[in-house]
């Protein structure tokens, strides 16, 4: 193994020592010690704060926040370096006017103004001046943590609702402004669900929107009149395994209630006609089956893995029975049928082959039109809430190397034109240098590998790398562009993206081969793509950096642990981390509806000895770790901060060198950070200054 080039000289600021209490835990049979779990804290009732904390664990905290504040303080100049690059150039989002769900009716836009760091929503008439409608920077001012979601006008254009999260827990208040008048009201003032989790009714007379228990766990599905604000409760789902989400059919013909775990899932339908009526189901769950509903062309269509179609396929249903009549896409095996989305003249398909990304516009009669595109890797994706009448249908399209760019498409003939893009000040899409490799897992799999680098550095040139992946839950990494990827790159790294297992980029049976029992090949499967970058000379020996987020973070500290003098260091952002402990406690948030993913150590002694085998906190080793940056959020019930805190001490108390595991701990968010566009910069600059100094590199010289 090569030595690494460079990395942080040894501190003369010593880290916290967490104190070992171990405690013993004994399950199905097997007996650990757990020397941290003093470090796990759940307050009685509200969300956590530092001065809520225990004094022990209060101190420890604060021990490590000032701690990375001492270690990290030499980079300020290189941090400095990235964020005025970062900043100064910033591609302003503003995309073009989106036209209202209802014929003939308001554009909607959002945009991004220079030098600023929040949304600001609006709407435009056909003649006339923009009406302003929310101003996220108005809306934070005075809060610590602020983000919103899921913005949308209702159907007969008067109402403007949002989602916002002012603590950073993911529980969310309905906020509805309306149009004709000005005034904002809270509609629902806490607990509710963002992200899917509402949806204004066809009528517009009301908003159907999603509760979350004790155990921040989507439950109820409720209506709340917008005029009076009587709320009924129309379904309660005691299963933990299951996940709840809300929308309208493409049509405005139904409001479709989806309940779906990692290996199941149940749709009920509420008839715009009869909204005040109970949800009516169509199939109930069957283990192993999905499906999703939506409507098109006077018929309801479903989406389904159902009879072995493990890459799905599309079937009418009957509107009165909801009994099966015909299969208008059939089960394609290696064509992955990810979305359908209909509109009056024609449904759109999002569909995936060989890891590539494209739409088929299908027309009533059955004619079809392809369209991809001709690029190594992309990502599109359809804009949404676009009125089912509309004849020309936007969509974005992005590579690592190219900004997102607004197409509009004519259903009719699928000829489409590009509208609109979002272009940093000065970027030039012609110096990079956009591939897509294959790494050779130690199984024979290949592992896609997107890179993005400059034409003016060799081909085979040696560089630093930060290699990132996911690898989990099914959710393809998708190669879009970033400003923050595009910065680094210029700085003088390769950017690449490892596509690995457990994910969905190869299909469904990608996920499966890196889910559960076979965890551990997304881990190698990142480490072959890590040494395929040295075999063919693009990384130099001793400089690549792994970054994660989340399931990402485990993904890239369990390859540390398995080889952890590949790699010059590793950022781990709110990373999963702590698996066998999380996954044991059966009242942890998600834990319930992510067992299919990873097993269930409380009952199944193959699934604890499997998890046990690659959870990064259990597996720490007598080694030379590289520098480690840990992330936390005080407020994270999805990940939370004793996680990452508990990794860092055991690695401190296990590791043979002298390199630093450093816990950045925000006192004030949630698994996400507040949603700006500084604090987001901030981060990255934090992290690409870290990776610089892994690396050996300075960034001021490098460029």
């Amino acid at each position: 193994m090569a030595k690494r080039t460079s990395s942080f000289n040894p501190s003369t600021v010593l880290p916290p020592k967490a104190p070992r209490q171990s405690q013993e835990i004994t399950q199905i049979g097997r007996t650990r010690m757990d020397a941290y779990a003093w470090m796990k804290y759940i307050p009685p009732s509200g969300s956590r704060t530092l001065d809520g904390l225990p004094p022990a664990l209060h101190t420890h905290l604060q021990s490590e926040m000032a701690y990375a504040t001492e270690v990290l303080r030499p980079l300020h100049a290189d941090i400095q370096w990235f964020l005025d690059r970062l900043t100064d150039h910033a591609p302003t989002s503003s995309a073009p006017p989106r036209p209202g769900i209802a014929a003939n009716s308001w554009r909607y836009t959002s945009e991004m103004p220079t030098g600023e760091s929040h949304r600001i929503f609006s709407r435009h008439p056909a003649q006339g001046q923009a009406q302003p409608l929310l101003d996220e920077a108005e809306r934070a001012r005075g809060h610590a943590y602020y983000r919103a979601t899921d913005h949308q006008a209702s159907p007969d254009d008067h109402y403007f609702a949002w989602a916002e999260d002012l603590v950073g827990n993911d529980r969310h208040r309905i906020c509805v402004l309306d149009m004709m008048t000005g005034d904002i009201r809270t509609l629902v003032e806490s607990d509710a669900y963002g992200y899917g989790g509402f949806v204004f009714s066809p009528s517009s007379q009301s908003v159907f929107w999603i509760w979350r228990d004790a155990h921040s766990r989507p439950t109820r599905l409720y209506r709340t009149s917008i005029e009076c604000g009587d709320t009924t409760l129309l379904h309660e789902e005691h299963d933990p395994a299951m996940f709840m989400q809300v929308a309208r059919s493409a049509a405005g013909g139904f409001v479709m209630l989806t309940l779906a775990g990692p290996d199941t899932s149940e749709v009920h339908l509420i008839a715009a006609a009869t909204e005040s009526d109970p949800p009516r189901m169509v199939q109930p769950r069957k283990r192993g089956v999905h499906y999703t509903m939506d409507e098109w062309d006077g018929r309801l269509l479903m989406l389904t893995n159902a009879e072995g179609a493990f890459d799905r396929k599309l079937l009418e249903v009957n509107l009165q029975d909801y009994s099966i009549q015909t299969e208008l896409v059939p089960h394609r095996p290696g064509i992955t049928l990810l979305a359908v989305h209909p509109f009056a003249d024609a449904l759109i398909r999002i569909e995936r082959h060989q890891t590539l990304q494209r739409l088929v516009v299908m027309h009533p009669e059955g004619k079809e039109t392809p369209i991809a595109f001709d690029e190594p890797a992309y990502s599109i994706a359809l804009a949404p809430l676009q009125a089912y009448e509309t004849r020309l249908v936007r969509f974005t399209h992005q590579t690592p190397a190219r900004p997102s760019r607004w197409l509009e498409m004519d259903l009719l003939d699928g000829h489409y034109n590009a509208i609109g893009d979002e272009t940093p000040g000065r970027f030039d899409p012609s110096a990079y240098r956009l591939e897509r490799l294959h790494a050779t897992a130690p199984d024979g799999a290949q592992i896609p590998l997107t890179v993005l680098s400059r034409k003016d550095v060799p081909a085979n040139a040696a560089l630093p790398v930060l290699l990132t992946g996911y690898g989990a839950y099914g959710i393809a990494y998708e190669p879009v562009f970033s400003w923050p990827a595009a910065v680094l790159v210029d700085a003088g790294f390769r950017y690449a993206i490892a596509h690995v297992r457990g994910g969905s980029e190869n299909g469904w049976h990608w996920y499966q081969d890196g889910c559960r029992e076979k965890k551990r090949n997304s881990m190698t499967d990142f480490i072959a793509c890590a040494h395929h970058l040295l075999d063919i000379g693009y990384a130099a020996p001793g400089r690549i950096v792994a970054q994660g987020v989340s399931a990402g973070g485990l993904l890239v500290c369990g390859a540390m642990n398995l080889e952890p003098e590949l790699w010059a260091g590793v950022i781990a952002q709110v990373p999963f981390v702590d698996m066998l402990n999380t996954l044991s406690d059966a009242d942890h948030p998600l834990v319930p509806l992510l067992r299919p993913d990873w097993g269930d150590p409380l009952a199944d002694p193959h699934a604890y000895d499997s998890i046990a085998a690659i959870s990064p906190y259990e597996n720490v080793l007598e080694a030379h770790y590289p520098p480690l940056l840990c992330t936390a959020g005080l407020k994270d019930d999805r990940v939370p901060y004793w996680e990452p805190a508990k990794l860092i001490a055991n690695i401190r108390h296990r590791a043979t060198g002298d390199q630093p595991a450093i816990l950045v701990l925000n006192p004030d968010s949630g698994h996400q950070e507040s949603d700006d566009q500084d604090q987001a910069f901030a981060s990255a600059a934090l992290f690409w200054a870290f990776a610089c100094r892994c690396a050996g590199l300075t960034p001021h010289c490098s460029r």
